[in-house]
């Protein structure tokens, strides 16, 4: 069972079904319940494109998502737009293998994804960066 559980002000403390908690706040204390829908669209994303690169063999060193949006401006302000930008890090990336993982992710296994697309227009690109080569010992 999850549970959202009032702490005091405007912090609550989020408990999830597997025990792990997160803060929620509308103020400074914790990430605001808009932000965490953000976060949860990123972190699933995420997960099925590491899960479907390794089934495609690349090796990625790194992944990260960028998310913004524009929220309405009339009460109850849902998300209208949100994009996603993949950072995705590794040597000799695929592309085309690359962008059929995200869009698999996106278009198929996204729980978050497929949840939030009937509310905001949601889009998506990615870019490759190169590894940072690790500087010699001295």
């Amino acid at each position: 069972m999850t549970r959202v559980k009032w702490i005091e002000d405007k912090t609550y403390l989020g408990t999830a079904d597997n025990g792990q908690n997160v803060v929620m706040a509308g103020g400074a204390a914790g990430v605001g319940p808009m932000q965490m829908l953000l976060l949860g669209l990123g972190g699933c994303a995420a997960i099925d494109v590491i899960d479907i690169t390794k089934k495609q063999r690349m090796q990625v060193d790194g992944l990260e998502v960028v998310l913004s949006g524009e929220r309405a401006a009339e009460i109850p302000r849902k998300w209208e737009t949100v994009h996603m930008h993949f950072i995705v890090t590794g040597a000799d990336l695929d592309e085309g293998k690359l962008a059929r993982a995200i869009d698999l992710s996106v278009e198929k296994y996204c729980s978050v994804y497929a949840t939030l697309k009937g509310v905001a227009t949601i889009t998506h690109d990615f870019e490759i960066r190169a590894p940072v080569a690790e500087k010699a010992a001295a």
